[in-house]
C-alpha cells in the first residue's frame, strides 16, 4: 500500500464487546448470512452439470470451511492473491491491526474482509467469476415491494409532466425533501404524502404537519444544507453512494429522475460497490436487472403504464450519459472514508480527485456512515466534522442519509444519548423482551441526515 492509512484517534468499535450490535452481528448475523450464500449455490447447481456444477460443489466446500473459522473463532489469515489491487490493503491492514479473531476484531475491518474473501472465492473460479449469490433474495425483496413500487411510479409520472411547468423553488425544496425522506427510510416510509397530495397541498398546512411528523425520529437534520449545496450549482453533478439494492434502489433512482427532470443535476453518479457485498448491495450489473424488471410484465403486474415510463425515462437518462454507475476500489477495502483525501490509500486519492467534480455526494445507509466516522466509539455529541476527519476539508460537500443501525452515532446534542437509552430499556421491557438500552443506536427506529461542506 503506497500510501499510509490516517489512524483513528478513538476506540473503533470490536467483535468482543458485548454491548455493541457488533458482538451479535459476528455470533449470529455472519454465519446466518454465510449459510444462506450456500443455500442460494446449492440451489443453483442442482439446475447444473459439468463442470460448472463441479465448481459449484468446491465453492459450496470453500463456503462451508469459512462459516467453521467464523463459528469457532479461528484466526483471521492474510487473503489469497486473486489478481485484485485490494488485496495488499486489506493484507496491510491486517498486519497493521492484528492479529485477531473473528470473535476479537475491528467490527468494520473483519466485516468488509469477510465479503472480500467470499467475493476471492469465485474469482478462482472459470464459471463463476460473476455470480452474485445475494441476486435471488434482493429480487425476491423487491418483488414483495410491489404496491409500494406502482404507488411511486403513478407519482413520479404525474410529477414528471408538471416539473415541466411552472414549478417555484420552494415546491422543488419540498419535493426534494419528501424524495430525501422516501430514500432515507426505503420500505418503511410513510409514501401516503407524496403519492396522495398535489403540489399546492405539498405546500399548505396539511403537508407540513405530515412533513413534521415523519421527521420526528431524526435526530440529526441538515437537509437544509444539502439543499443549499444543490442551489448552489446550475445544473452539475450529483453523485449517489449506494446501499441496498431492491425497492431502495428504486427510491434511489426516482430521486436521481427528479433531479435530472427538475435541472436540479445535469448528471446523476450512482457509486455502487463492485462485488458482492454485505448482502443486499448494489453492485453494476444491479441497474441493468432493475431496468429489466421493471419492463417485464410478469415481474410487476399492477401499474404497467407508469412503471414502464418510469423505465423508458431511465433507460434514455443512462443511454444519454446523464445517468451513470460506476464503481471505486475505496468503496469495498475495509479502510474508512478518511481515506477520501489527496494521497489517500486504497483507491481513496482516485475517489477524492473524482468527487471533486460532484456539487453534492450522498451517502446511503448504515455501512457508509460506519465508514464515514471510522466506525468508532466516539461521545455521542461529538461533531459530524470531527467524526469524519480529512474529508471535513477535502472539497467535498457530504450528506449522509442514515438510520440507525449500528453502534457509533454523532452530532447529537447534549443528553439525547442518555435520554434514548433509557426510553429503549423501558420500551423493550414493556413488550416483555428488555434490552440493553444502547440498542437503540441499532434498532433502526431513528435517523441521522448530517451535513458537511468539505470546508471547515
Amino acid at each position: 500500500m503506497s500510501a499510509s492509512v490516517v489512524p483513528c484517534p478513538v476506540d473503533v468499535y470490536m467483535t468482543s464487546d458485548k454491548d455493541s450490535f457488533a458482538y451479535t452481528s459476528a455470533r449470529s448475523r455472519w454465519p446466518t448470512i454465510l449459510t444462506g450464500v450456500i443455500d442460494d449455490i446449492y440451489r443453483t447447481t442442482t439446475d447444473l452439470s459439468g463442470a460448472k456444477a463441479e465448481e459449484g460443489k468446491q465453492l459450496i466446500k470453500k463456503f462451508d470451511e469459512l462459516k467453521y473459522e467464523v463459528d469457532h473463532d479461528r484466526e483471521l489469515k492474510p487473503l489469497e492473491d486473486d489478481g485484485g489491487a485490494d488485496i495488499a490493503i486489506y493484507n496491510s491492514e491486517l498486519s497493521r491491526q492484528g492479529p485477531m479473531t473473528w470473535g476479537n476484531a475491528p467490527w468494520l475491518y473483519s466485516e468488509c474482509y469477510m465479503y472480500r474473501k467470499m467475493a476471492g472465492f469465485l474469482r478462482f473460479t472459470e464459471h463463476w467469476k460473476t455470480y452474485d449469490f445475494f441476486l435471488r433474495q434482493k429480487l425476491d425483496a423487491f418483488k414483495g415491494s410491489e404496491a409500494a413500487v406502482v404507488e411511486l411510479a403513478i407519482r413520479y409520472k404525474a410529477l414528471e409532466s408538471q416539473l415541466h411547468g411552472s414549478v417555484t423553488d420552494e415546491q422543488l425544496e419540498i419535493l426534494f425533501r419528501e424524495f430525501i425522506d422516501i430514500s432515507l427510510w426505503g420500505n418503511a416510509t410513510d409514501l401516503s404524502l407524496l403519492t396522495n397530495l398535489s403540489l399546492d397541498q405539498l405546500q399548505s398546512l396539511q403537508g407540513a404537519k405530515a412533513r413534521k411528523e415523519s421527521e420526528k425520529n431524526i435526530l440529526v437534520n441538515d437537509i437544509a444544507f444539502a439543499w443549499k449545496a444543490i442551489l448552489a450549482t446550475k445544473g452539475g453533478r450529483v453523485d449517489i453512494v449506494l446501499d441496498n439494492a431492491g425497492f431502495e434502489f428504486f427510491t434511489d433512482v426516482i430521486f436521481a429522475l427528479f433531479l435530472l427532470d427538475a435541472g436540479l443535476a445535469e448528471k446523476v453518479v450512482f457509486d455502487a460497490k463492485a462485488i458482492p457485498w454485505f448482502v443486499s448491495d448494489v453492485i453494476p450489473a444491479d441497474l441493468d436487472i432493475l431496468i429489466d424488471t421493471l419492463l417485464d410484465a410478469s415481474f410487476f403486474t399492477k401499474g404497467r403504464t407508469e412503471i414502464e415510463f418510469l423505465a423508458k425515462q431511465l433507460k434514455s437518462y443512462v443511454e444519454s450519459g446523464r445517468a451513470e454507475i460506476k464503481t471505486a476500489t475505496i468503496w469495498t477495502t475495509s479502510l474508512a472514508f478518511w481515506e477520501i483525501r489527496e494521497s489517500g490509500a486504497g483507491g481513496g486519492n482516485d475517489a477524492w480527485q473524482d468527487l471533486q467534480s460532484s456539487k453534492l455526494v450522498i451517502f446511503k445507509g448504515d455501512l457508509n456512515y460506519r465508514k464515514l466516522t471510522y466506525d468508532a466509539a466516539w461521545p455521542r455529541t461529538t461533531p459530524f466534522s470531527t467524526a469524519i476527519g480529512p474529508l471535513s476539508t477535502s472539497g467535498i460537500p457530504v450528506f449522509s442519509l442514515r438510520t440507525c443501525k449500528a453502534d457509533v452515532v454523532v452530532g447529537l446534542p447534549a443528553g439525547k444519548d442518555a435520554e434514548l437509552e433509557s426510553f429503549w430499556a423501558e420500551e423493550t421491557k414493556s413488550k416483555g423482551k428488555p434490552q440493553t438500552g444502547k440498542g437503540w443506536a441499532w434498532s433502526g427506529k431513528w435517523a441521522v441526515m448530517p451535513f458537511s461542506a468539505g470546508s471547515n
